[in-house]
């Protein structure tokens, strides 16, 4: 038992102070933005909103999510990531705060956007972040510590969240969003100075051409959004499937959503860390993670027994472990010598138009076709993803050959 506690304090060795600072800042920032997990109930019980309304709500959450990322992506390349992610997260405290003014749809539609544009500024910008702060060995276990930092802010962010809803209303949430985001702002300032990061040379980022007009890496942008359409129907489609299919009650739920989180948390670092030792390329590794998830939704049409769920639910979790870690790496390790900023952009705008078109997909497929065909869907989906990946593996061959 002692040499297993030991290993897993061991595969976080290595990383820089800088990059645990970050996740400090990165954990106080996501476990701040309690609004976001408690937004549809505030909409409809303390706004009175139609679900309708708060449909096309939402709609704006995802499009301020894609012009943050955008935004932040240009920032990034013109300012800096520490500028950056200073201006986005003491904007955002003062945006959190008045967002619970608004009172009309179309106010609120509005400052919904604003705040969501403001806050995924800061996105790309933590990336690169990682990237100028890490040692380039140790890129993917930096960027697992990262999304460690984000799922216990996730985590924590919903339990404080109801606590304040219960003792002071919904205003307290947005108080308490404002005020941790300027704490994240503050320990930034003071803390992590850009001296501290590897510049990147100067003439060779004037020269670098944008993100954009990388094919190899547009083929991989394609692979993601497919991947991340696929992954989110965990948590908003698949809870329909177990409480209507499987009659699971929501403690029951609960507790199956929380083990991908308790997963993540004991045995993401560790595994990485296990992976990043075998000589095998970042893309296999997505490829694996992409599967892995697809997996996941064939296994449950296979029967009804209600333990598959558990299964179903493990090869999810796995398979986000080995896909976002390296995918984030694989975009990182493409961006080196370019423009940074542009090329992280793109993958944090990835997953926001998977949120925008994944989760109304999946809803009028189940409600058109059932719950069978959409995972089957999802598996079809995934598979296809896997063959963009396999041809860009190729070419990346090639590319190196030449």
């Amino acid at each position: 038992m002692k040499k297993l506690f030991q290993s897993y304090f061991e595969s976080f060795g290595g990383l820089r102070k800088e990059i645990w600072l970050l996740s400090l800042i990165t954990l106080i920032n996501r476990a701040g933005t309690m609004v976001i997990p408690f937004l549809s109930l505030y909409l409809t019980k303390s706004r009175g909103f139609s679900l309708e309304e708060v449909g096309w709500i939402l709609s704006f959450f995802g499009l301020g999510s894609v012009t943050g990322s955008w935004l932040g992506g240009k920032l990034t390349d013109k300012i800096g990531h520490y500028r950056t992610m200073a201006l986005s997260l003491i904007l955002s405290s003062v945006l959190f705060v008045l967002l619970q003014f608004p009172e009309s749809f179309w106010s609120i539609c509005l400052g919904i956007y604003l705040v969501m544009t403001v806050a995924d500024i800061f996105r790309p910008a933590v990336f690169v972040a990682i990237s100028a702060y890490s040692k380039p060995q140790n890129r993917t276990r930096s960027v697992t510590l990262i999304r460690l930092a984000i799922n216990l802010g996730f985590s924590a962010g919903p339990a404080l969240g109801g606590l304040i809803i219960a003792t002071g209303g919904y205003s307290g949430l947005f108080w308490v969003d404002g005020l941790t985001c300027l704490a994240a702002g503050i320990l930034l300032l003071k803390l992590l100075h850009p001296k501290r990061s590897n510049p990147e040379p100067e003439d060779i980022i004037i020269r670098a051409k944008s993100a954009i007009s990388d094919k190899l890496y547009m083929i991989f942008i394609l692979a993601m959004i497919i991947f991340g359409f696929i992954f989110i129907q965990y948590f908003s489609t698949m809870p329909l499937f177990y409480a209507e299919h499987h009659k699971l009650d929501e403690f029951e739920i609960g507790l199956l959503l929380g083990l991908n989180g308790l997963f993540i948390f004991l045995f993401e670092m560790p595994l990485i860390k296990f992976l990043e030792s075998k000589e095998h390329s970042a893309t296999g590794y997505v490829i694996l993670g992409t599967l892995l998830t697809g997996f996941s939704f064939l296994v449950i049409n296979l029967t009804d027994w209600v333990g598959i769920l558990v299964v179903g639910m493990l090869l999810a979790t796995i398979g986000e472990m080995i896909g976002f870690p390296f995918s984030n790496s694989f975009a990182l390790n493409r961006s080196d010598g370019k423009k940074r900023g542009s090329y992280m952009a793109l993958y944090s705008i990835a997953f926001s138009v998977s949120h925008i078109f994944g989760h109304n997909s999946g809803m009028q497929l189940i409600d058109n076709f059932g719950f069978e065909f959409t995972w089957y869907v999802m598996l079809g989906l995934a598979i296809f993803a896997c063959a963009l990946l396999l041809l860009l593996k190729g070419l990346l061959k090639r590319e190196t050959v030449i």
